[in-house]
């Protein structure tokens, strides 16, 4: 008569182990959606502390008071550099996607701005910006946008359509 070997995995040890698994991983998705999510939200809110950085460095050294009307103008290094006021993630084009926020900016070019040191053309720069972050995913709920008064705004729906260039939005609560 033979005895059975005691080496190995039976069936239901293996089924109890995928069941444990199972609970843990559906115990943690939603922590893990919501840390991807605060994640995204921070990398959106340090976007737009960058482009008020570097707007405010191109008023001051580059657009002789003015600032950019666009990302790519700020993503154009000055003659004489090689480093533009904001990275190429940024400044690659006037509406760029990063970290699942559609990021852009826009100014209202002011007909009697000078040419700026790098050479967006005399009339282009504005007096005034807004700069807006919108979530691509539709089950976040936090947008964000900053004007050229400084301060970054967050709402539950879009700031920057609504977002004046130089004034108090109606909408949305200072971080």
């Amino acid at each position: 008569m033979k005895i059975r070997s005691a080496q190995g995995f039976a069936m239901l040890d293996l089924l109890f182990v995928c069941g444990i698994v199972g609970i843990l991983s559906g115990m943690a998705l939603p922590r893990l959606v919501s840390a991807r999510n605060s994640a995204g939200a921070a990398s959106a809110i340090a976007s737009m502390r960058v482009i008020n950085s570097a707007q405010l460095t191109f008023a001051i050294t580059c657009g002789n008071g003015f600032y950019a009307p666009n990302l790519t103008s700020l993503g154009k290094a000055p003659a004489g550099s090689n480093n533009a006021f904001i990275s190429t993630d940024l400044g690659s084009a006037d509406v760029v996607v990063k970290s699942g926020f559609t990021v852009q900016m826009s100014g209202t070019p002011f007909g009697g701005a000078p040419d700026t040191c790098n050479a967006i053309g005399a009339g282009m720069a504005a007096q005034a910006f807004k700069a807006g972050a919108d979530p691509l995913d539709a089950s976040m709920t936090r947008f964000f946008a900053v004007n050229a008064m400084g301060t970054i705004y967050e709402d539950t729906t879009s700031l920057f359509a609504t977002m004046p260039e130089a004034a108090l939005p109606a909408t949305g609560n200072p971080l």
